[in-house]
């Protein structure tokens, strides 16, 4: 018998990345890593991603602003059904969070700024991992209304959808603004 190949760490990582991401559409418990980063990598020095797990926001600048990230998307990695749903954002307070091994209780909406991202596209020009294809609506915490949920069509109503350059421009006239 002989002994088993045992593969390396870069061969397993590139084939996981390329299952998870090396397809147009992605699946819903990962693609908030794609726009996560797509945000990351557009805003201006001082950001850095920091949503891992339980964490209570997603990217922190280094003057302390924190900033939640949303995302829904029309087209999904499953067969559509005859009516989808309409796109739902979770906005509801959360009890705490984790920083490394460390609880932070404390009831609330822990971030400074929600940027929402929502990918219209349903047809087969749907590609989840372009910048270009998101649109994006940027809010203050303290804008968003009270409940669990945030509907695409109320989310219209209080804030413009935006481009990417656009909501990098909202998320830092926000950020400024909070110092």
């Amino acid at each position: 018998m002989t002994e088993p190949v045992v593969p390396a760490v870069v061969d397993v990582l590139a084939d996981v990345s390329a299952r998870a991401f090396g397809r147009a559409l992605v699946s819903n418990h990962l693609r908030s890593m794609v726009v996560e980063t797509i945000l990351a990598l557009s805003l201006p020095a001082g950001w850095a991603c920091c949503g891992e797990d339980w964490a209570g926001w997603d990217l922190a600048h280094e003057d302390g602003t924190r900033l939640e990230v949303k995302q829904s998307a029309a087209r999904q990695t499953w067969p559509a059904p005859r009516r989808p749903a309409p796109p739902t954002f979770d906005i509801r307070e959360r009890t705490g969070w984790w920083e490394g091994a460390t609880w932070f209780p404390g009831v609330g909406r822990h971030a400074h700024i929600y940027a929402f991202a929502y990918h219209p596209a349903k047809d087969d020009t749907a590609d989840h991992r372009d910048p270009r294809q998101w649109r994006f609506f940027v809010l203050r915490t303290s804008d968003l209304p009270t409940g669990k949920n945030l509907s695409l069509t109320r989310l219209q109503a209080l804030a413009p959808p935006l481009d990417l350059a656009g909501a990098v421009a909202a998320i830092e006239a926000l950020r400024v603004e909070r110092r």
